[in-house]
């Protein structure tokens, strides 16, 4: 054994330039292979900007692009070009990811919406990312509650705004009525036929809308307890502006005047005391009516003279003819106009501190007049 070399590397494992070659090209064409296969796919055909506006309207530009869903209905993927440009996303310039951010290049994940409504509600999450102070508003109104319960049609953002047409509702506009109107046109048919409605409709920019009262986000209505009993302030808001009140004539005394009778009085310590607490007072709206308010001097309205006794009784069934003539309505008493009632209070308030203040002079002087005397005895023992 000694002597003896150990055995070499066989031949055909030997190196060789040639097999040395082979293997470089064999290494770079693997490589290559793995790049096409996960990059080569037809998403990555868009890798240069897939997700850019251009890349999805390429396809969604188009007209009439829909897809099926599970139940049946046809989900509209067309988006009108112009309309996003013009919407409040477009010329802010957030893009199309912005919203979809969940669009990874195409083909597009399928959907697991059942419906649209279904996939509507699902994609309503989508605004809180950026609109969250809006989100947290929201959360527990009206609409949101009736969702809550199982209503699907309660209204979410894109109901009011709009999808890709997202468009900015200015106040005191008939778009804000016309926008409520979609779910709740029965209402919106009694509020133009209001003193407001026609209003608005003839351009006045001064009128409440539905947002005035209810609220923008945090839409509140009569189911809400607090919504009625807290319904004078929402009235006030233009009643008691003598600027506003000034340009049609209309006296701000009606809310002080409210506030000073029985219903009024009643309801403000409500307010103050008992805010959760269901009373049966009369506010605004009991007697003048909700969204189909008229003028006092209407024969239609719930307040015309003729009218009046019949308001009364839903609460005082028991009123007679002579009952609404004691109310002032929202006029405070003067010389020529309840002068009977204007001659009372003017007594007592004359009656009033007199009769208070003799009491309080009577005890000055009685209180004077004792030290007085227990002074003079005290100097007469002495």
């Amino acid at each position: 054994m000694t002597g003896r070399k150990a055995p070499g590397p066989s031949a055909a494992l030997r190196l060789t330039p040639a097999r040395l070659l082979v293997a470089v090209l064999s290494s770079v064409t693997l490589a290559g292979l793995l790049f096409l296969f996960l990059w080569g796919s037809p998403a990555g055909a868009q890798t240069e900007d897939p997700l850019s506006d251009e890349a999805c309207l390429g396809c969604h530009a188009n007209a009439g692009m829909e897809i099926p869903l599970p139940g049946g209905e046809m989900l509209p993927l067309s988006v009108d070009r112009e309309a996003l440009a013009g919407s409040v996303h477009g010329v802010s310039g957030i893009p199309c990811v912005g919203c979809h951010a969940a669009i990874r290049g195409y083909p597009h994940d399928p959907l697991t919406a059942v419906d649209r409504r279904d996939y509507t509600l699902a994609a309503n999450a989508i605004c809180a990312r950026c609109h969250q102070a809006q989100a947290a508003e929201v959360a527990d109104n009206q609409h949101a509650i009736a969702l809550a319960e199982g209503n699907r049609a309660a209204a979410v953002c894109t109901d009011c705004h709009g999808s890709h047409d997202v468009g900015r509702l200015v106040a005191h506009s008939p778009e804000v009525a016309a926008t409520c109107a979609r779910c709740h046109g029965e209402i919106y048919d009694l509020y133009v036929t209001s003193v407001h409605g026609r209003a608005l409709v003839d351009g006045n920019r001064d009128v409440p809308t539905c947002t005035d009262c209810h609220g923008v986000h945090d839409i509140a209505g009569p189911s809400k307890p607090t919504f009625h009993l807290f319904s004078p302030q929402l009235c006030a808001t233009c009643h008691a502006d003598e600027a506003l009140m000034e340009k049609y004539g209309i006296s701000t005394n009606v809310f002080e005047t409210y506030v000073a009778d029985f219903h009024g009085s009643t309801v403000m310590l409500f307010q103050r005391f008992a805010p959760d607490q269901e009373e049966n007072k009369p506010v605004c709206t009991d007697c003048h009516g909700v969204h189909a308010m008229l003028p006092a001097d209407d024969p239609e309205s719930t307040v015309f003279q003729d009218n009046l006794l019949r308001t009364c009784q839903r609460c005082h069934p028991d009123a007679t003819e002579a009952f609404p003539s004691s109310w002032l309505s929202h006029y405070s008493p003067e010389p020529g106009k309840a002068t009977v009632v204007w001659l009372v209070q003017l007594f007592y308030k004359v009656l009033i501190p007199v009769v208070v203040g003799g009491m309080a002079a009577y005890v000055a002087l009685h209180w004077v007049g004792t030290r007085l005397q227990k002074r003079r005895k005290e100097r007469a023992v002495d």
